[in-house]
């Protein structure tokens, strides 16, 4: 059997005003650098988002979000940043931000592979 593998996840938040501090999570992002593995998931509750602030452009907020999954993945039409090592598009994704998305702090952990780990991740901190 193999050892565990190290693996890092940061929340994707949306601060709809950044002076009040509040937010929603509306993502993950999961690097494991052993199984070259970057993945990210939106999961945007639009309707809690809302009760925070009534007059939020949702377009707006949808269309920044849409491109997480993209950088992390290295889709080339996500524009520069998307041709970068999963590792340093890990770290330009979840570096400190005072804007409407922001990343949480990142957090460890260990797996044994990462087939269902971005699953569990959103389950854990998505759903309601």
């Amino acid at each position: 059997m193999s050892a565990p593998n190290s693996f890092d996840y940061a929340l994707i938040r949306v601060v709809p005003r950044v002076e009040r501090a509040e937010f929603i999570n509306a993502g993950v992002l999961v690097f494991c650098l052993q199984q070259r593995f970057l993945e990210a998931r939106i999961q945007l509750d639009e309707s809690r988002l809302r009760a925070l602030w009534p007059a939020i452009d949702l377009d707006l907020v949808r269309q920044h979000l849409e491109a997480i999954p993209k950088i992390a993945a290295g889709d080339l039409t996500a524009g520069p940043i998307a041709r970068l090592s999963q590792r340093e598009r890990f770290h330009w994704l979840v570096s400190p931000r005072s804007t409407i998305i922001q990343p949480s702090p990142v957090h460890s952990g260990l797996c044994d592979g990462t087939g269902s780990l971005l699953d569990q991740l959103a389950r854990q901190f998505l759903e309601p």
